[in-house]
């Protein structure tokens, strides 16, 4: 298997907003890091290690339930597209595909489930990074579908586990429970009114952290901020979910009292950021990944403010996915220099709003010229 051609639309039901608070928090992920015992992990595994843990892998996929019809894709047998196009999508990280080498090590694989939305990275950091990613505000929902697959892996996996300390994983930080929990949210409302800093030292002061929209070691681009739990040991896995989604709720009152401040105290400045954001995208010929991101934090603010009120989330969400390179690339075929790249960009989300209907300044739509 060489493209997603079999299963184009995987690791994009989370698109579809149709969780709670949507418009505040994209999406949940819940990760469980695991070690298979009498086998190197982390900087001492060797390809031996690695192939072995493969074959384990894939003996389970044949006898479980499940697991039947998954997709086991091994990194280095994929086109270099389909590798970034899994990326953008969140299902493998940089690290699983080589690092700065840009190349998979062999052993290094992504499985798939087709019944959920659940996948494993094989391979990586740890031997196993399974995870599930849904729509809005999840946690329990996302906790709920990892752990009903590790019990499946677990009963036929032999997972490094010690009496005292808990599951052993290749980073101190996850040993316990290797649960990390993260929402992606979308804070303008707080970057706006200035509260922003205060709400993330709060964070930090209840044992979260914060990263870019891209997790560890990204920036924070486009008001989008993914929040998480920063330790794992000593602490039930139940417990760590539920902390980070009473604090996440807490955040969204947050932001929402925020825009309600923007509208009530300065409405014709947050209105003229979301037209012009609107216009931008709407007309422009030429689009960098970063700008088209902090463009759609305007809009954004704006569908979910009611003042641009024929903008679905929905259509909001697919542009941030399928205006990546790599889905780029893939709709036109080949590979694309960056300026032809910045243009194609411009041009899909120029499509995508049309489809929407032209959103005039008096809240109206009308359908779009021919």
């Amino acid at each position: 298997m060489d493209d997603l051609a079999t299963i184009p639309d995987y690791g994009l039901g989370w698109l579809d907003a149709s969780g709670p608070s949507s418009d505040i928090v994209l999406s949940t992920r819940v990760r469980l890091a695991r070690n298979l015992q009498g086998h190197a992990f982390g900087p001492r595994s060797r390809v031996n290690d690695r192939e072995a843990v493969l074959s384990l892998v894939r003996s389970v996929i044949e006898k479980s339930s499940h697991l039947s019809g998954a997709s086991l894709w091994e990194l280095a047998k994929v086109s270099p597209r389909t590798q970034k196009i899994l990326l953008e999508r969140r299902l493998v990280s940089e690290d699983l595909l080589g690092g700065k080498k840009g190349v998979p090590p062999r052993g290094a694989a992504v499985l798939l489930s087709t019944k959920d939305p659940t996948s494993v990275m094989v391979n990586e950091e740890d031997h196993l990074r399974l995870q599930s990613l849904l729509s809005g505000l999840r946690l329990q929902d996302a906790w709920g579908l990892v752990d009903r697959l590790e019990e499946e892996l677990g009963n036929e996996l032999p997972l490094a586990y010690h009496h005292e300390f808990g599951f052993l994983t290749s980073c101190p930080t996850n040993v316990g429970t290797g649960l990390r929990a993260s929402v992606l949210m979308h804070l303008p409302g707080l970057v706006l009114t200035k509260e922003i800093g205060q709400v993330l030292k709060g964070l930090n002061q209840v044992g979260l952290t914060f990263r870019g929209l891209y997790g560890e070691g990204s920036e924070v681009v486009g008001n989008f901020f993914q929040v998480s739990n920063q330790t794992t040991l000593g602490k039930a896995e139940e417990d760590l979910v539920g902390h980070l989604d009473q604090i996440v709720r807490q955040v969204i009152q947050y932001e929402e009292h925020a825009r309600h401040v923007l509208l009530k105290e300065a409405p014709a400045v947050t209105e003229d950021k979301i037209w012009r954001a609107y216009g931008l995208l709407r007309y422009a010929r030429s689009l960098s990944f970063e700008e088209l991101i902090n463009l759609l934090s305007g809009v954004r603010l704006g569908s979910s403010l009611k003042l641009l009120p024929n903008l679905r989330v929905y259509t909001l969400n697919k542009i941030m996915i399928y205006s990546q390179t790599a889905h780029l690339e893939q709709a036109a075929g080949r590979d694309l220099p960056l300026p032809e790249c910045d243009a194609h960009r411009a041009s899909f989300v120029r499509r995508i709003l049309a489809r929407e209907g032209v959103v005039t300044s008096d809240g109206e739509s009308s359908p779009e010229s021919p």
